[in-house]
């Protein structure tokens, strides 16, 4: 499960999310959509880690995402579809992600 509660982050005096909280259960594939500047790339990178929220929390499981000793065992997240190989279908990248993590191929098909 994704939680996030009152999650806001902002830069300088740009709001970039403004007290997002919603819940996504175990399984369940989700989108962000939204116009440019909604904040969903800024959701997603608060999500993973990659970026700290000015306040609220977000958690996968109960944990932060950073805290997972390996991370793509809990949630997989593809935050910019220009980053897959231009050469690979979209299950080839998801099956070399898999591999290359230790994760079964039976997972790529789930």
């Amino acid at each position: 499960m994704i939680e996030a509660i009152g999650l806001s982050k902002r830069y300088g005096r740009t709001v970039a999310v403004d007290d997002l909280s919603f819940t996504v259960p175990p399984g369940q594939v989700t989108g962000f959509l939204g116009p440019n500047g909604a904040g969903k790339s800024t959701t997603m990178r608060m999500i993973l880690g990659l970026d700290a929220p000015t306040s609220g929390t977000v958690t996968v499981n109960g944990r932060a995402y950073a805290d997972y000793r390996r991370p793509l065992f809990e949630v997989g997240a593809l935050l910019d579809a220009k980053a897959m190989h231009g050469g690979r279908s979209a299950s080839n990248h998801l099956l070399c992600l898999a591999l290359s993590n230790g994760i079964g191929r039976a997972r790529v098909s789930q």
